[in-house]
């Protein structure tokens, strides 16, 4: 779909002389976080994770910006594409309350697990099929089965995705994700839905976080809040796919991924830190207002990632043949996950 500029990261732990290096680019992704926020505030349809991520691909293509990108703020861009990512993921964990996640239910909770497994394996398989490159089919299928770029960005950590991979699926999901905001209130009614259900299947169908809110909240704070905790359990459920694909390749050899002699570990730090906020939260020990400020927080991070991610993408590839697939891909999965998890919800709910 499409290309990134070429930009590699010198490892963090190679003294502090990096993070100087690193301040235009990160200055530039606070500077995109500011204006996605302002472009939210003035238009609300638009959601800051979406407006961070297409601020980023017009950074790298105007004229006054492709330079400072492809210059003296790349290393910093890079730094916000993949650290900062893994810090959003973590501070993701804090939305999560395994009592929330209960008072769904059993038979909503396996409704949500079939449709994330649905959703997972048959977009993996189709973009196998189509021939898709590199980890483009496993970016995109952890992308719309479990929480759009969160996923993808935690998913591309751990298999050490290219740039290119992780920025094109990002921008396929986004892309889909503003697409389900527009049409599935529409749906809402013609399909026979009362407000509920239209909030699980908005929770259980829509990508981001974000997203699922812009639909929800179409129909009342009833949808919105069953959306949100449908949502939230399909959040849940990163940790133990990213613990499946990192149990994978530490049994794999392939050399791209790792060195000789070296496996990747079964549980990252960056999903620990995810699992150890979750049950941080579902303690009750912390206070709304840290929690809200945690999730702003958890916002920002994430749109600067976003941002990072969006400043490596090259638009001029995306009429190629590569895109048309993605953006076939893109379609037939937003088909089955909107399926799948509409008659879910209503043989959960009849």
């Amino acid at each position: 779909m499409a290309q990134v500029h070429e930009r590699s990261l010198p490892p963090l732990g190679s003294g502090p002389s990096l993070w100087p290096e690193a301040a235009p680019g990160l200055t530039m992704a606070a500077a995109g976080v500011l204006l996605a926020t302002a472009l939210h505030q003035a238009l609300p349809a638009v959601p800051t994770l979406t407006a961070a991520v297409l601020l980023g691909i017009a950074a790298a293509h105007l004229p006054g910006t492709h330079a400072l990108v492809m210059g003296s703020a790349r290393i910093g861009l890079a730094v916000s594409a993949k650290q900062l990512m893994r810090v959003g993921v973590v501070l993701l964990g804090l939305q999560i309350s395994a009592t929330d996640v209960a008072g769904l239910g059993w038979a909503t909770v396996v409704m949500v697990l079939c449709v994330v497994l649905a959703t997972f394996t048959g977009t993996y398989w189709l973009g196998r099929r189509m021939n898709l490159p590199g980890d483009v089919p496993l970016l995109v299928a952890s992308g719309y089965a479990i929480c759009g770029a969160s996923a993808i960005g935690a998913v591309g950590q751990l298999t050490g995705s290219k740039d290119e991979d992780a920025a094109g699926s990002v921008a396929l999901v986004t892309l889909c994700g503003t697409f389900a905001i527009a049409v599935l209130p529409l749906l809402h009614t013609p399909f026979g839905l009362d407000d509920l259900q239209f909030g699980r299947w908005a929770g259980a169908s829509v990508h981001d976080v974000g997203q699922v809110v812009a639909t929800a909240q179409t129909a009342g704070p009833l949808a919105l809040r069953e959306a949100v905790l449908v949502k939230l359990m399909r959040v849940a459920l990163l940790a133990p796919l990213a613990a499946g694909v990192a149990l994978v390749l530490r049994r794999s050899r392939d050399e791209r991924r790792t060195t000789a002699g070296e496996r990747p570990p079964a549980l990252p730090l960056f999903v620990a830190g995810f699992l150890a906020m979750v049950a941080l939260r579902s303690t009750g020990l912390l206070g709304a207002a840290v929690l809200n400020t945690a999730a702003q927080l958890q916002h920002l991070v994430l749109a600067a990632a976003l941002f990072g991610l969006g400043a490596a993408v090259n638009l001029r590839t995306m009429t190629g043949r590569s895109g048309r697939r993605m953006l076939g891909l893109g379609l037939a999965s937003w088909v089955v996950v909107a399926g799948t998890s509409y008659a879910g919800v209503l043989l959960t709910t009849g």
